[in-house]
């Protein structure tokens, strides 16, 4: 099996409406966003799939994000903005503008800090 990762990364700001504590305050991180496709072998041209392809799509979604404060972008608006969700959100979206290579999608995930992630898969990929 081939895992082929890429990343973004977007500055932006949020709050945590259901939560007691310093992250209930408006505050900024600088997230770094990466995601992965697998595949269980490679193509003609000796790539599972062109990393240009991925990132382009992974770094317009990272763009909705950056410089904005997350609460006021939809889903957000409603939803939570924990990195949680956030990896969910973002999984969702590239699934759905790589098409039927949307399926290879491992999983999502989104760094809050150098030292702590978030990872969405709608299957296990520990």
């Amino acid at each position: 099996m081939f895992l082929l990762n890429v990343k973004a990364h977007y500055d932006s700001a949020h709050f945590l409406r259901n939560y007691h504590g310093k992250c209930e305050n408006l505050h900024g991180h600088h997230y770094v966003v990466e995601a992965a496709l697998s595949y269980d072998d490679v193509g003609p041209g000796g790539m599972a799939f062109d990393f240009t392809e991925a990132k382009k799509h992974l770094r317009a979604i990272a763009n909705e994000l950056d410089h904005k404060n997350i609460n006021d972008v939809p889903p957000f608006t409603e939803l939570e903005p924990s990195a949680e969700n956030q990896a969910r959100w973002i999984f969702g979206e590239l699934q759905r503008r790589l098409g039927a290579d949307g399926e290879h999608l491992a999983y999502v995930r989104v760094w809050e800090t150098p030292n702590q992630w978030a990872q969405y898969s709608p299957r296990p990929v520990w």
